[in-house]
């Protein structure tokens, strides 16, 4: 029988992605078991179109609930999948033991307990996130390049969506986060879209606006400033196809999100904007991936001037789509 392995990761994109690393050195020191991920399915389903996963499963599954109550009744069917596992890596926070407990009840023998909880004091997330799996003697060693490649249906699909974008540099902004203190004001990337689309034909870039449902507003506001002409949308993309369109495009600027993670997974080269969170804790882990921090912590202190003159440096190193 194949062996196999299961990793539980719940979270945000972000939390995902700065594990990514992790999974993947399980990937590439156990090449031959069956490799599964639990966690949110619409973002553990990156993993399994990169290779870097055999299946993936729901963690909202109603029955999950009983696995955090040392005394409840346990779902058969659940129990007989964790049972399954020759090894099992959970990231869910369990300070009580609960659920690491019932795992065993399931006949989890090999379990390792990875806490997803970061020291603020510590090293880099993604670090922190893999030093569980040293009790395999598996080591992280400095990230060597993008960790997450787009699969064929991604590719081909990004190829489609893109057909129309031209030879210029195409380049992605997103102007959301998972917190408002995270953003930048949305009246300077209105400035700072219509300056590069105001720039002559020769040097101007295509924009593509990138955008999920909690950035619906911004998305708007920014479609009707910056017009259509020199505008794509990619709105609501499945995360697996958004991350084959962000590996084609010139350069990406965000904050310190998922999506911004997802661009910088899939090699492209980003100008991330930080404030209140610590980028030497927090962003992601690449060459490809410039900074700029607020030193004050708050966005509202990143002029113009200072982003703009990060996005005229990235231009002048960008070619077209990629």
């Amino acid at each position: 029988m194949q062996p196999k392995i299961l990793v539980i990761r719940g979270g945000a994109i972000g939390d995902f992605l700065l594990t990514l690393p992790a999974v993947a050195l399980l990937r590439e020191a156990f090449p031959q078991p069956w490799l599964e991920i639990l966690g949110y399915e619409h973002i553990v389903s990156l993993a399994a179109s990169g290779g870097y996963a055999d299946g993936v499963r729901s963690i909202e599954y109603a029955a999950m609930a009983a696995f955090f109550n040392p005394k409840a009744e346990l779902d058969p069917q659940l129990s007989a999948y964790f049972g399954g596992f020759q090894q099992v890596v959970s990231y869910l926070y369990d300070p009580d033991g609960f659920f690491s407990g019932n795992l065993r009840r399931c006949g989890v023998k090999n379990l390792i307990e990875a806490s997803p909880k970061i020291d603020p004091e510590g090293e880099h997330a993604t670090r922190q996130l893999a030093r569980p799996l040293e009790s395999l003697a598996l080591y992280l060693d400095a990230a060597a390049g993008p960790p997450l490649r787009p699969g064929d249906n991604e590719t081909a699909f990004a190829r489609e969506f893109l057909a129309h974008a031209g030879p210029r540099p195409l380049v992605a902004i997103h102007p959301g986060s998972g917190g408002e203190r995270k953003n930048w004001p949305l009246e300077r990337w209105r400035e700072l879209g219509l300056g590069l689309l105001a720039r002559p034909a020769g040097s101007r870039p295509r924009l593509l606006l990138v955008g999920g449902e909690a950035d619906a507003k911004a998305v708007a506001a920014l479609r009707a400033a910056w017009g259509v002409a020199d505008v794509l949308v990619a709105e609501n993309l499945p995360l697996p196809a958004l991350g084959a369109v962000l590996a084609r495009c010139s350069y990406f600027l965000g904050h310190d999100s998922g999506i911004s993670h997802l661009a910088a997974a899939v090699g492209t080269p980003c100008v991330l904007l930080f404030g209140p969170t610590d980028p030497d804790l927090w962003a992601p882990p690449y060459p490809h991936t410039e900074i700029l921090r607020a030193a004050d912590g708050f966005m509202a202190s990143l002029t113009l001037e200072t982003v703009q003159s990060a996005v005229d440096e990235a231009l002048a190193k960008a070619g077209g789509t990629r």
